[in-house]
């Protein structure tokens, strides 16, 4: 029997406020509304999807090493904690999984602070401004890498 492909998708902070916060930016899907989308669609090409979501550094650090251990790949939308923590992506380093980094927004369209990201140059894709869909592409980008 073929092993199932196990995902985490990690939402960094703020991510708990979408669809409040400036929905101009991030549109007006709640975050449960795209963890419910995104099951789905990991339902329907056979993936086991957990979700997780944390405001604190350490324990999203804390999450992605036990992914290492737990899931097969990840989608990583870690906010702005992608253009200033090196500790995430020393994270992402020694977990060895891949990953797609998501960017609901077009980082470079933003403020150039945000036109940077410390994930980037390890992440196996990298997709921003296709709003939430975005977390789709990345899904599908993970099982076809992944099988």
């Amino acid at each position: 029997m073929e092993k199932k492909i196990k995902l985490l998708l990690l939402h960094g902070p703020n991510l708990n406020m979408l669809g409040q916060r400036k929905p101009e930016v991030y549109g007006v899907e709640s975050l449960k509304d795209i963890e419910a989308r995104l099951a789905a669609a990991a339902l329907a090409h056979g993936v086991e999807l957990s979700c997780f979501q944390s405001n604190s550094e350490g324990e999203i650090i804390s999450r992605i090493h036990q992914a290492r251990d737990n899931e097969d790949g990840l989608i990583v939308n870690a906010g702005a904690y992608s253009h200033t923590s090196l500790a995430i992506r020393d994270a992402l380093e020694c977990c060895e999984r891949p990953f797609v980094e998501v960017h609901i927004s077009n980082i470079y369209a933003r403020e150039p602070f945000r036109h940077h990201s410390m994930i980037s140059a390890l992440a196996a894709g990298v997709i921003c401004g296709c709003g939430t869909q975005g977390y789709l592409f990345a899904l599908e980008r993970l099982v076809r890498i992944l099988s």
